[in-house]
């Protein structure tokens, strides 16, 4: 008799190597095929560009039915808040410890010493910033379908909340209501799942496309500040997460990392932490039996809030870019640059680009010139590539601490 479960598990490794194989191919492709070849790089884009678009097709619906669905399930506002209050408190404490783990780091490097870059003026289209109060101010959602259609992530988040727990104080009454919700779920579900299988293209052409657009030289020019960031980025997702899932998610980090794999690739791959929540739900639900009422708060809010790699590239690339202009910041302002970064986490957006807002708003803190703005750009998507894929390991290791935590049953 075959045994259901093994062919499931073998699918699950078949898909895990093929976006790995479409990781590796993308980047040769990208270093190796001439630029000039205009018409294949533009039909890359137009796959990679699909992909991303059938991808976050459902996201929202998703978002929105799972965290209710997640709520119901629950039954209980005082646990759900805990679920929320918990995620929260170890998202704001990892993205206070990678600041500080960074800005100690830069510091023994020296990066940036002996470098000298001429700054050129460049037009910035950078992802909106909103400050802490902006976000604030905002956070509840007067159109809730504006939300939805402008992809406000956290005002979807913020109603998905209040609807949430209507329905648990209204009892009976919901349940027309939460039959719609539990099969726009599982219709969403469904989707995900198909276009799972399109990673490997996606990431492929993703990745060909933005090794192809920056280039050898630019990487190049900037391979210490890039090498540092990445080996600090691989002993943070190591060490920290690695400890974390350890001793408080009573996890083998084997077990963990093989898990976390395909949304670890496909993070890398498209820049977009909120494009992975789906596949992370999927890996944490299937494999690790993580509860749907931790993984669907824990993930949407962890893709909005969760800026660990933000923090360790504002650390690195603040005082690269200010020594290699000749812009003297102190340990303190550096300190204050950090704990706004921090603060400011909210409102950097989980999508390409999110990471331009904040260097442009805590680069005028510590007085850069603006026209630094061109020489980062060049080398944000390539930082940004490694940042979403530890932001994403770092929802997923709060998703198994809190399932530890909470559901100390559930192996």
């Amino acid at each position: 008799m075959v045994d259901r479960r093994k062919m499931k598990s073998l699918k699950d490794v078949n898909i895990t190597l093929a976006i790995f194989i479409g990781l590796v191919a993308g980047i040769l492709v990208g270093l190796f095929v001439p630029g000039g070849i205009g018409w294949f790089y533009s039909l890359l884009g137009v796959i990679s560009s699909l992909y991303m678009s059938a991808l976050k097709m459902m996201i929202y619906p998703l978002v929105f039915c799972s965290i209710v669905v997640g709520i119901h399930g629950i039954g209980n506002i005082r646990a759900t808040g805990k679920i929320g209050g918990l995620s929260l408190l170890f998202f704001l404490l990892t993205t206070a410890f990678a600041s500080f783990l960074g800005l100690f780091l830069s510091r023994i490097l020296n990066l940036g010493e002996g470098v000298s870059i001429t700054m050129s003026e460049a037009t910035v289209e950078a992802t909106q910033f909103t400050s802490l109060l902006d976000t604030l101010e905002t956070l509840i959602p007067s159109n809730p379908i504006a939300s939805f259609a402008e992809g406000n992530m956290l005002q979807v988040l913020v109603f998905a909340l209040i609807s949430g727990f209507t329905v648990l104080s209204i009892g009976e009454k919901a349940e027309p209501f939460m039959s719609v919700i539990t099969s726009v779920n599982e219709l969403s579900l469904k989707i995900i799942s198909v276009v799972m299988y399109f990673t490997p293209l996606g990431v492929f052409c993703s990745i060909a496309t933005v090794v192809e657009s920056n280039g050898t030289s630019t990487v190049l020019s900037l391979a210490t500040v890039m090498i540092a960031l990445y080996t600090t980025y691989f002993l943070y997702v190591l060490i920290f997460y690695g400890g974390l899932v350890k001793t408080l998610g009573k996890c083998s980090l084997r077990k963990f990392f093989t898990t976390a794999a395909p949304a670890a690739l496909n993070a890398f791959g498209t820049c977009s932490s909120s494009a992975t929540i789906p596949i992370s739900m999927r890996c944490m639900e299937e494999k690790l039996d993580c509860p749907s009422e931790i993984t669907s708060l824990v993930v949407p809010l962890g893709a909005t809030v969760n800026m660990d790699a933000v923090s360790i590239v504002m650390s690195f690339m603040i005082p690269f870019f200010a020594s290699a202009c000749g812009v003297n910041v102190s340990l303190s302002m550096m300190v204050v640059v950090l704990l706004a970064n921090v603060l400011l986490s909210i409102g950097t957006p989980g999508v390409p680009g999110g990471a331009i807002a904040s260097f442009a708003a805590l680069s005028a803190m510590v007085g850069l010139p603006s026209g630094i703005m061109g020489v980062y750009i060049s080398v944000n998507t390539l930082a940004d590539m490694g940042a979403t894929c530890v932001n994403v390991l770092g929802d997923l290791a709060c998703c198994q601490v809190l399932k530890a935590q909470l559901y100390p049953d559930k192996k």
